[in-house]
């Protein structure tokens, strides 16, 4: 079997495993917030485990420099274009390089150590949002089988992509992925067993635009950290920090202004109610094949891909809609889910031109921009909709 049959062999195994476990995560009774210990949220683990990897494109770059004069092409040679933009022409790199001792004692810098932090910082990125969302969720997501299996799932895809681009180091690789995929999952649970964050979104159109910009700000950042440091491409920075200056910023304002937020939401909004029981349950439905289907584009069948991220979303959609009916009052006459299918087509349609629109202003870049610009468009766009309609009714 070729890598692409691999990586789409994953893709459907994380999607079919995730439908049969996430519903049973969701649906069970919130985990109580327990003061064990102190409370550490992921969003400090992945500013660290950040910090660590470009800790570690500095270190990368004083050992090019001290031991292959600056040239990177010892290793630019196995992999694609795109890679090992140094920054060796950095004045303050090159005397740190020139004062530091033993810069032998730096190759583990080569790949390995990156190779160990790829998976905690994607991991902590969605445990992140989900815990934005819903602290309670979190903490089921990680006490459940999902976190292991969602581990599991990106390591797969990752030592099939490493395979694919195979290389002297990629043996060292495939060994440390392993061991990170045993030693993530423990931590981010040891971790969460601690938690007691008391975050939920609120049903109101606040609470749901201020996730989504910290969703979209914090996606931003994802995609310069990956750029600039897990690429190598640490010259990228300087053209890269104002956007990630500008992100940093907005998502600071968003999380304070979710902190003031009320957690409370008045009754009978049963379109807004939807849209967070619909980003509950994807979130829980998409946490373990998300790598996959984001791989699954590149190195296996973008099609399967797509439909599988599709058939997450459409899964998510129905069984929200099922919980909203539960908690609606005299649902059973079939007016109320009429009602409910009426708001979210006029919102639908109105997410898709707002989609439509932000991509026709998105500058052609890479194309997990323009994704998270359309879906922003859709969503912000469907979220007004849909508070305007539960006013209305």
């Amino acid at each position: 079997m070729t890598v692409r049959a691999f990586v789409d062999a994953v893709v459907v195994a994380s999607v079919a495993v995730a439908f049969v476990i996430a519903p049973r995560a969701v649906a069970r009774r919130p985990d109580p917030a327990r003061a064990v210990g102190r409370s550490v949220p992921p969003a400090v683990l992945l500013v660290l485990v950040t910090g660590l990897i470009y800790v570690n494109q500095v270190l990368f770059t004083v050992y090019v420099l001290r031991v292959h004069d600056g040239d990177a092409s010892f290793l630019a040679r196995y992999l694609p274009a795109g890679w090992f933009d140094l920054a060796t022409a950095n004045p303050a790199l090159r005397g740190l390089a020139e004062v530091f001792p033993a810069p032998g004692l730096l190759a583990p810098s080569v790949l390995r150590v990156q190779a160990f932090l790829e998976l905690p910082f994607v991991l902590l990125a969605f445990a992140t949002v989900v815990r934005w969302l819903d602290a309670g969720l979190y903490r089921r997501i990680a006490h459940s089988a999902l976190l292991p299996l969602a581990a599991a799932s990106y390591t797969v895809v990752f030592c099939l992509v490493e395979w694919d681009l195979r290389n002297p180091y990629t043996v060292d690789d495939l060994v440390i992925r392993a061991v990170s995929a045993l030693v993530t999952p423990l931590l981010i649970a040891h971790v969460a067993a601690r938690d007691t964050g008391t975050t939920r979104v609120a049903t109101s159109v606040p609470g749901l635009l201020v996730f989504i910009g910290s969703l979209g700000a914090l996606g931003g950042l994802v995609l310069v950290v990956y750029d600039t440091a897990l690429l190598y491409n640490l010259g990228r920075l300087d053209d890269r920090l104002p956007l990630a200056l500008a992100a940093a910023a907005v998502l600071l304002c968003l999380r304070t202004a979710a902190s003031h937020l009320p957690t409370r939401s008045r009754p009978a909004a049963p379109n807004l109610s939807f849209v967070v029981h619909a980003l509950r349950r994807w979130l829980a439905l998409f946490f373990v094949p998300a790598l996959a289907v984001r791989y699954g584009l590149l190195f296996g069948t973008p099609q399967l891909g797509l439909a599988a991220g599709a058939l997450s979303a459409a899964v998510a959609c129905g069984l929200a809609g099922r919980d909203v009916l539960a908690e609606t009052p005299h649902a059973r006459d079939g007016r109320a889910a009429l009602r409910l299918a009426r708001g979210l087509g006029c919102a639908v349609l109105a997410g898709t031109a707002g989609a439509a629109l932000a991509l026709r202003l998105t500058p052609r870049s890479y194309g997990e921009v323009a994704l998270m610009s359309a879906m922003a468009g859709f969503l912000v766009t469907g979220v007004v909709v849909c508070g305007l309609l539960d006013i209305r009714d």
